[in-house]
């Protein structure tokens, strides 16, 4: 008999995060035979303070890696942008790292994000998020060492990180808007905890450029792990419809 769930994808989530769930269940919810597991770690502040960066140590994200891995997911994606701010070498060891405690290949929202952005040919970025004015100066001095261009930045000043699930898709629109009139090539909608991948789709309608969210690049990364076909799921905006899909085709750990 075939198996109930011939894709399972693993991923891991801020302990405060309420968006980044039912959101990636959605999305995938379009593909058949595909089940998404999640496992959280605590965070529920974002700031520079030595407390608040703490939270992402590496080793507490490697223990709710391993409890993915109990579930025997064929991959394993953090839906979280710490890396932006902490450097985008902070994800690239932390993959690492999963891969060599698990055996299962690994991949995050900026490492996707970053290679979207260089699959498509984008340097010029819009950034919109709900951080503190250290963090988001933070994202753009990373950025630019990494050869994009903000062309316009968006934030709304906020720590909390479980308050970021109430801020409004409107809200959320307008400041897309706002960065979009700058001239870049993408709008980069940046936090798990903040509404984004619902409302792409649409803005790229109608403003005639791309916006990729955070938490899709996490699922469009998933995807592209495991070989299957990002354009599966292109209602969800030109990231699923417009960016190649890389080859590897790593199998089921047992």
């Amino acid at each position: 008999m075939p198996e109930i769930n011939s894709l399972r994808i693993g991923v891991l989530t801020p302990s405060s995060n309420t968006i980044l769930e039912p959101a990636t269940t959605r999305m995938l919810s379009a593909i058949p035979g595909v089940s998404v597991h999640f496992s959280r770690f605590r965070v529920t502040q974002i700031a520079l303070s030595a407390d608040a960066l703490a939270q992402f140590d590496n080793s507490t994200i490697l223990d709710a890696a391993q409890l993915l891995a109990d579930a025997k997911v064929d991959v394993i994606v953090w839906s979280g942008t710490s890396a932006a701010w902490m450097g985008f070498d902070k994800d690239e060891r932390l993959c690492a790292e999963i891969t060599q405690r698990t055996g299962i290949p690994a991949g995050t929202s900026i490492l996707a994000i970053r290679d979207a952005f260089t699959q498509s040919g984008y340097s010029k970025i819009g950034l919109v998020t709900p951080y503190l004015d250290e963090i988001q100066h933070r994202i753009v001095t990373n950025w630019t060492a990494a050869g994009l261009t903000i062309t316009d930045e968006r934030h709304l000043s906020i720590q909390d990180n479980f308050s970021f699930s109430r801020i409004s898709e409107a809200t959320v629109a307008q400041q897309v808007r706002a960065v979009a009139a700058s001239g870049c090539q993408v709008v980069a909608i940046l936090c798990t905890n903040m509404v984004g991948a619902g409302i792409a789709a649409a803005l790229e309608e109608e403003l005639g450029i791309a916006v990729f969210d955070s938490v899709a690049t996490a699922v469009w990364d998933a995807l592209r792990i495991t070989a299957r076909g990002p354009a599966l799921l292109s209602q969800w905006g030109r990231l699923f419809s417009g960016v190649p899909r890389a080859p590897a085709s790593p199998t089921r750990s047992s």
